[in-house]
């Protein structure tokens, strides 16, 4: 059976009442408890499993043969490479979003099927890679997932990752449920192999996390071929005279894919109330369905290139067409840009989640203020958190603090308030050497750079770089707080760790290593708990020294150390 027919049969699966006949009792809470299976007339096992977005797209990985999953932890992204390993997946973290794209491309140059996640931050990280790989192409297949996190749950902006798929040129598909991630996910396998081109699988928090019901199918998925090296030099180095070409090559296949997208691709189409049409993906699709029952409906399951066709129609067959969609108007502009006449909601919906009352009242073209979300318990380090110490030194020395991504971003509340700028992963050592070169000395000698371990590994050596190849005047203090692990995605591993995502040994990154070999001579190693004032004091003699100085605070996480050293106890062991 090929990816084809199997798909075809996915299809039948789905849209008629389930030939299965899977009885209630099939379902599996949580994943990887128990499971209990049944068998088709052909003998093969069927599963009805209860699963969130996440594990869902780990599992069609899985059934697909996936070769290896990489990406960075990043909520909502997170559990999917977790998902994966558990299932028995090759599962691994990479230093950061570009390094897990780059590495996947590698095994999809190299004839493999790779999977490679991040939250949408993370895609600007990998969109150098990105933008390239769609002119090169792919041998095997390139499955790239990017989880969106409108309303910004665990995020620094709420930025629309469907841009990329039109910025870059590559197909894009948005699952609805847990259902649709786990076939979109065998359908961007699909694409991605048939012609050739990287597949974006966008996601959102509500899907990454919610669970619904999943049907896998009661046949194996087409296996993947041998990974095999063919050489095609003007197909993957991209100098310009061999990228030209390449570029025509990419529009001429995205062409084929709308054809295919128009005559084949899944697009749901619910007739209902002829007075009104709704066009809505993702988890927006939901939300319609249950604020607005007897519309019709029209589902674009692929959203680049889209069904414009099949749109226009959809639009041309209701009296008034309304698109309800988060963050970006996309949809709404591609509609409008081909002539369809659309209604897009108004400009105050564009920010945060949409829910089943927004849905309602977009489509009541209700601009009303909407009330406002009670206030819930303000986030804080926790109790004892090692990182107390270093923002009650950096409050009581009226630092100024150029912060960074992590779980010690909370060093800007009460009772500390020492974090004075936070821009994106690794800006902190940017930011405060810029700030250090042009601030008048006074204030200069004040400037402190602070990052986390795994914030550091990601983007904040080249920082270090910077710092030793242009110097301030004054000199500067970086700040690195390791407690062992990506504390705020959930504890994960990272290089600095020592340990694979499954925990288990392997080549360590040494922080104050990287440092000397780099020619910073003043590096400081340090527990900041164990004498709070004494730490305090360091602070302040590296700040006065005028200096390029380094102090790694290192103290394990509290909520990690338990596991931390069960790890590393179970790696002394002999194998």
């Amino acid at each position: 059976m090929n990816n084809r027919t199997f798909l075809l049969c996915l299809d039948r699966l789905r849209r008629g009442p389930c030939p299965l006949s899977v009885p209630s009792d099939t379902l599996i809470v949580p994943m990887g408890v128990r499971e209990l299976q049944m068998e088709t007339p052909n003998r093969c096992p069927a599963r009805r499993l209860l699963l969130s977005g996440d594990e869902a797209v780990a599992l069609a990985a899985l059934d697909a043969g996936m070769h290896l999953g990489t990406g960075y932890p990043g909520t909502p992204s997170t559990e999917i490479l977790e998902a994966f390993a558990a299932l028995g997946g090759h599962a691994q973290w990479a230093p950061n979003e570009k390094v897990a794209l780059e590495v996947s491309i590698g095994v999809a140059f190299a004839g493999g099927r790779a999977l490679a996640t991040m939250k949408h931050v993370g895609l600007n990280v990998a969109a150098d890679p990105l933008f390239t790989v769609a002119y090169t192409g792919v041998t095997g297949a390139l499955v790239i997932v990017s989880a969106d996190d409108p309303g910004m749950a665990s995020s620094q902006n709420e930025q629309d990752n469907r841009r990329y798929a039109v910025a870059a040129g590559v197909p894009m598909f948005e699952p609805a449920d847990s259902q649709e991630a786990y076939d979109f996910t065998l359908r961007s396998i699909d694409v991605s192999e048939r012609w050739g081109l990287p597949v974006l699988l966008r996601i959102t928090t509500r899907v990454c996390h919610s669970k619904s019901v999943v049907i896998t199918p009661g046949y194996p998925a087409p296996p993947p071929r041998a990974p095999a090296f063919e050489c095609n030099i003007a197909a993957r180095v991209m100098i310009p005279a061999y990228a030209r070409p390449a570029h025509r090559r990419l529009r001429r296949k995205l062409a084929e894919i709308a054809r295919w997208n128009e005559s084949e691709g899944p697009t749901v189409m619910i007739e209902g109330d002829a007075a009104l049409g709704v066009i809505a993906t993702g988890i927006c699709y939901q939300h319609v369905r249950e604020a607005l029952p007897h519309s019709s409906v029209c589902k674009p399951g692929m959203t680049y290139p889209l069904p414009i066709e099949r749109m226009r129609e959809f639009a041309a067959r209701v009296g008034r067409c309304l698109v309800v969609e988060e963050g970006d108007p996309y949809l709404a502009d591609a509609a409008r840009a081909a002539g369809i006449a659309v209604e897009a909601a108004p400009e105050a919906f564009r920010f945060g989640e949409l829910n089943v009352a927004r849905v309602r009242r977009i489509a009541a073209r209700d601009q009303s203020p909407e009330p406002q979300p009670s206030a819930g318990k303000p986030p804080e380090l926790c109790p004892s958190c090692p990182h107390r110490a270093v923002f009650t030194a950096l409050r009581n020395l009226d630092c100024i603090v150029a912060g960074d991504i992590g779980c010690y971003s909370l060093g800007v509340l009460p009772p500390f308030e020492a974090m004075d700028t936070l821009v994106c992963m690794g800006a902190a050592l940017g930011v405060g050497l810029g700030m250090r070169h042009v601030l008048p000395p006074e204030q200069a000698r004040r400037v402190v750079s602070v990052i986390g371990d795994s914030t550091f590994v990601h983007s904040g050596i080249t920082g270090l770089v910077e710092m030793v190849y242009n110097p301030p005047p004054t000199g500067h203090v970086v700040l690195i707080l390791d407690n062992g692990t990506t504390a705020m995605t959930g504890m994960q591993e990272h290089p600095g760790t020592g340990r694979t995502l499954d925990h288990q040994h392997t080549g360590k990154y040494v922080f104050e290593d990287v440092a000397r070999a780099m020619g910073i001579r003043r590096v400081h190693v340090t527990d900041p708990t164990l004498e709070p004032a004494a730490f305090e004091t360091l602070i302040k003699a590296c700040l006065d020294s005028g200096k390029l100085e380094l102090i790694i605070a290192r103290r394990d996480c509290l909520l990690a150390a338990g596991a931390i050293r069960k790890y590393e106890k179970a790696n002394e062991q002999p194998h």
